[in-house]
C-alpha cells in the first residue's frame, strides 16, 4: 500500500471517531428513557405494584386496548376504502379530494375535541338547537356522549387514518392491473377481486399505517385527559403529579413501553415483508372505474366526509371561537406563548436533525454492529409515548441533580439546585428521542440518492468524512433535510405529555395554554392557540399534498 494510502485510510479513521462519539451518543440519549423506566419500575417495590393492580391497572389495560381496537378498525376502513376509490375510479371531484384527504393530519387529535364538544356537548350548538326547536327538557332525550372512550376514539380517527390511507394509496398504485383483471376473468366481481386480490396484496402497507396510527393512540394524551378517558397515558401524568408517585408513574410507563415496543416490532416485521407487494410490478396499468349517477355521488361523499370531519368543520368552528373569545395573539401574554413554541420547536428540529444526520452518515460509512445498533435504537423513539420519555429523563437527571446538590452542599456548602431537571435542554432531548426517527426517515430517503461513487471521489480527491459530508452529502440533501425540519418542528410544537410534564416553570407553550383553557372550560379561548398549531401543522402536509398530487 502506497504512502499516500495509508494517510487517506488513517485520516478517514480519525475523521470517523468524532462522527462514531456522536453517533453513538445519540443512540444512548435514546436508550436512556427506556433503560430508566424499567430500572426505576423494577425498583419501586411490590407494594406499588399490588396497589395499582387492586385499584387501576385492569381499567388503565381495558380502556387502553379498546381504544386501540377501534382506532385500528376505524383507520382501516377510512383509509384503505378512500385509497381505493381514489385510485381506481373516476368521479366528479376525485382529483382535488385525494389530495385533501391528507390535510386532517395536520390537526392533532386534541383540537379536534375541543372543536366536538363545543358542537355536541350538552350546552353545545346541536343539542342546544335541538331543545329550542323540540321545546325537551334535558332528560327529555338522549343523545350520543362526546367526552367518552367513542369519542376520544372517533376523534383520533379522524386526524390519524391518513397513515392509512397515504400508504395503501401508494400500494393500491404500484399493483399490476393483470393481477386484479384475472381475478374478474375468472368470474369475481369488482368486490369480490378487491377483497381476494388487491387487499391481500397491499396487506403489509395497511397493517404499516394501521400500526402507526395504534402507535399514536397509545401516545396520545391531550385527547384523552380532555374526555376523561383513563388511559395508562393519563395513568402516567396523574401519579407523578397528582398523587406524587414516582414509583407507580415509572411502572406505569413501563407497562406502556412494553406495549409500544410490542408494536414496533409488529410494525418493522410488516416494514420487512412489504416487499410482497412489490413482486407483482404493473405490466399493464390498472384502468380506473368510470362511476355515474348515484355510485359516483356515494364516492364522492365516502372521500368528502372524512376531509369535512377532520378539517373542513373543526376550522370553520375554532374561526367562529376564536373570534368570539378574548384571546388577544398580540398580548405579551401570547407573544411569549408563541416565542416559547417556536423557540422549542425550533431549536429541537436542528438538534433532532443534526442527530438524524451523524447517526445516518455513520451507518453509512461504518457497516458494523455498532452502527447498525446505534440506528435501530434511534429509531425506537418513535414508538415510546411522549409520557413516558418523559418519566424515563427526568428519574435518572433528578437523582444526578440530586447527587450533585447534596455533594457540593457537603463539600463547599453551596446548593446548586436543580441544574439539568426543569430545564429547556432536557425537553430539547425528550423531542429529539421522540421524533429521531422521523427525522432519520426522511434523511435516509434523501441519502438513497447520493451514489457510492460519490464518496469514493470525495476520497480521492483528499477530504475525509466530514468534509465529504459538508460539501457533497448536505448540498445534494438539502430538500430531504428541509422536510425533516419541518416535520420535527411541528411535531414538537403538537406534542403536550412531555412538554406538560417537563417544561420549566412557568414556560408555557401554544399547546399548554390549549389544554389549560380547555381544561377550565373555556373552549373559546383554547380555539386561538389551537388554531396557530393547525396553522403551522399544515406545513409538512402541504409537502406531502405536493407529492401526492404528482403521484396521482
Amino acid at each position: 500500500m502506497s504512502l499516500v494510502s495509508i494517510r487517506s485510510a488513517r485520516a478517514s479513521r480519525d475523521g470517523l471517531r468524532p462522527l462514531a462519539g456522536v453517533a453513538l451518543l445519540v443512540a444512548a440519549l435514546c436508550a436512556l428513557p427506556m433503560v430508566a423506566v424499567v430500572i426505576a419500575a423494577l425498583t419501586g417495590g411490590t407494594d406499588t405494584v399490588a396497589h395499582l393492580a387492586e385499584t387501576v391497572l385492569w381499567s388503565y389495560t381495558r380502556a387502553t386496548l379498546a381504544l386501540v381496537l377501534l382506532v385500528a378498525a376505524g383507520t382501516f376502513v377510512i383509509g384503505v376504502g378512500t385509497a381505493w376509490l381514489v385510485t381506481m375510479t373516476r368521479f366528479p371531484g376525485k382529483r382535488f379530494l385525494e389530495i385533501a384527504l391528507v390535510i386532517p393530519l395536520a390537526f392533532p387529535a386534541y383540537v379536534l375535541a375541543y372543536a366536538y364538544t363545543h358542537i355536541l356537548d350538552h350546552p353545545g350548538i346541536v343539542q342546544s338547537f335541538l331543545r329550542d326547536v323540540t321545546g325537551w327538557g334535558p332528560r327529555d332525550y338522549w343523545f350520543p356522549e362526546i367526552r367518552s372512550l367513542g369519542g376520544a376514539a372517533l376523534m383520533l380517527v379522524l386526524v390519524l387514518y391518513p397513515y392509512v390511507y397515504l400508504l395503501a394509496r401508494a400500494a393500491f398504485l404500484q399493483q399490476s392491473g393483470s393481477t386484479f383483471l384475472a381475478a374478474r376473468a375468472l368470474g369475481s366481481g369488482a368486490t369480490a377481486a378487491f377483497f381476494r386480490v388487491s387487499l391481500p396484496l397491499a396487506r403489509p402497507a395497511i397493517a404499516g399505517g394501521v400500526l402507526l396510527a395504534v402507535m399514536e393512540t397509545i401516545a396520545d394524551f391531550g385527547t384523552v385527559s380532555y374526555f376523561s378517558v383513563q388511559t395508562f397515558a393519563t395513568g402516567i401524568y396523574t401519579s407523578w403529579f397528582a398523587l406524587a408517585d414516582r414509583a407507580g408513574a415509572a411502572q406505569l410507563a413501563l407497562c406502556l413501553l412494553s406495549f409500544a415496543l410490542l408494536l414496533a416490532m409488529l410494525e418493522r416485521l410488516q416494514r420487512g415483508g412489504a416487499q410482497y407487494h412489490e413482486g407483482a410490478r404493473r405490466t399493464q396499468a390498472m384502468a380506473p372505474a368510470h362511476l355515474k349517477g348515484w355510485r359516483a355521488m356515494l364516492a364522492m361523499i365516502a372521500c368528502a366526509l372524512p376531509v369535512v370531519l377532520g378539517a373542513g368543520l373543526p376550522i370553520v368552528v375554532l374561526v367562529s371561537m376564536g373570534i368570539g373569545s378574548e384571546q388577544d395573539l398580540l398580548s405579551p401574554r401570547y407573544i411569549g406563548f408563541v416565542r416559547n413554541s417556536l423557540t422549542l420547536a425550533g431549536v429541537a428540529a436542528l438538534v433532532t436533525v443534526g442527530a438524524a444526520i451523524s447517526v445516518g452518515f455513520f451507518q453509512r460509512l461504518h457497516r458494523g454492529r455498532r452502527a447498525r445498533a446505534a440506528a435501530y435504537v434511534a429509531r425506537l423513539g418513535y414508538a415510546v409515548p411522549g409520557g413516558v420519555i418523559a418519566v424515563g429523563l427526568l428519574v435518572p437527571f433528578a437523582a444526578f441533580d440530586n447527587a450533585l446538590d447534596a455533594w457540593m452542599r457537603a463539600t463547599f456548602d453551596i446548593s446548586t439546585g436543580l441544574l439539568v431537571t426543569g430545564s429547556i435542554w432536557l425537553l430539547v432531548v425528550a423531542y429529539m428521542v421522540r421524533f429521531l426517527a422521523a427525522a432519520l426517515g426522511a434523511y435516509e430517503g434523501g441519502q438513497a440518492m447520493v451514489h457510492g461513487n460519490m464518496d469514493a471521489a470525495s476520497r480521492s480527491l483528499g477530504q475525509g468524512p466530514l468534509g465529504t459530508l459538508r460539501r457533497v452529502h448536505l448540498p445534494i440533501l438539502a430538500p430531504s433535510l428541509l422536510t425533516a425540519l419541518l416535520i420535527v418542528f411541528v411535531d414538537v410544537m403538537k406534542e403536550l405529555p412531555a412538554t406538560l410534564i417537563m417544561r420549566p416553570f412557568n414556560y408555557d407553550t401554544l399547546a399548554v395554554q390549549a389544554y389549560r383553557l380547555a381544561n377550565d372550560e373555556r373552549l373559546e379561548g383554547a380555539a386561538v392557540p389551537s388554531l396557530v398549531i393547525v396553522a403551522m401543522g399544515l406545513l409538512p402536509v402541504i409537502l406531502i399534498c405536493r407529492q401526492v398530487g404528482r403521484r396521482g
